[in-house]
């Protein structure tokens, strides 16, 4: 197949294309935007198809779409950080809204017919009781947070547009997902990063930290992109499924668990600046759903994640 992943050098997105590349049987191609770091990718730029391109530009999303002209599309790419929307809201919800939007009119206006994922979050349930996990589909949404509303819009956008115009959209709303290669900037690459500088001995043993009281569902980023890509073989177009462990852990704790894969001592203390103006405190998926409808279950242990993660870093931290 010829597969388009937008955001090809983010996080998920370099996993993706490796699961493709390892099959050896289909062209890639990917967006990246001309500032992009391209580290995540690397290590098969010479194997992929790579279209520099702002998916809020329309008329370089349809350009993207001319030259790849894609069997499937993975639309990856996005403004994914939570605590950023606050700062910037208007880019959040511009990128992610629109940036859909112009996939969307493009594959229209060219009259393609690719299977399309829409990759949503867990961020779009927000506020949940006690009483409503593990959480299903079913779930009303309850964003706290500009991104979290952005990547509800582009769920329902999804929906819109595939009983509207028959588009083949499966969207998917994974919980939180690590591993290596995860951006610095998130939680469990913020800790691993900081215990690697400790361990090498370029910072003092405090930790800085936001709310370890929150409750989240991790899985590996290896299976979540096989995920995404069984969403698409056997998912049913216009329909939505969580993509989740079904296991929460306290943040707190998974921070015991990093450290316990170091030989430092560290102080803890909670920086004001990492903490949000309105938090999710317990996020814990049901993926039966996804389960029934393709056969799909985590299979990486939680502890190998975190082990893998902490390589990444030590490999980066010289």
């Amino acid at each position: 197949m010829r597969i388009l992943i937008t955001g090809i050098s983010g996080f998920a997105g370099s996993h993706l294309a490796d699961y493709f590349l390892a099959q050896n049987k289909h062209e890639v191609f990917g967006t990246i935007k001309w500032r992009s770091k391209r580290e995540n990718i690397l290590h098969i730029e010479d194997r992929i198809n790579l279209i520099e391109c702002d998916i809020t530009d329309a008329f370089a999303v349809k350009s993207t779409l001319e030259q790849s002209r894609p069997d499937q599309i993975f639309h990856l790419a996005a403004q994914s950080y939570v605590p950023f929307s606050w700062h910037v809201p208007k880019g959040t919800l511009e990128t992610n809204i629109i940036g859909e939007l112009n996939l969307f009119e493009g594959v229209r206006e060219l009259k393609l017919d690719p299977m399309i994922h829409i990759a949503g979050s867990s961020e779009e349930y927000g506020l949940v009781h006690p009483d409503e996990v593990p959480i299903t589909e079913d779930n009303p949404l309850r964003p706290l947070s500009p991104y979290a509303v952005s990547k509800v819009a582009q769920d329902f956008l999804g929906y819109q547009y595939s009983k509207s115009y028959g588009m083949r959209i499966v969207r998917t709303r994974a919980f939180n997902h690590t591993g290596p290669r995860r951006g610095e900037v998130f939680v469990t690459s913020t800790f691993a990063r900081q215990l690697i500088q400790i361990e090498r001995g370029k910072m003092e043993p405090i930790m800085r930290v936001g709310n370890l009281n929150a409750v989240r569902d991790f899985s590996d980023v290896r299976d979540v992109v096989r995920a995404y890509a069984f969403a698409l073989e056997k998912g049913t177009p216009g329909d939505v499924y969580n993509i989740a462990s079904g296991k929460g852990i306290k943040i707190g704790d998974l921070l015991d668990r990093l450290v316990a894969l170091t030989n430092v001592q560290i102080k803890i203390e909670q920086d004001p600046a990492r903490l949000r103006p309105s938090d999710v405190e317990l996020l814990i998926g049901s993926a039966e759903k996804f389960n029934k409808a393709t056969g799909w279950k985590t299979e990486i242990p939680f502890d190998t994640t975190l082990r893998d993660l902490m390589e990444y870093w030590r490999n980066i931290i010289v």
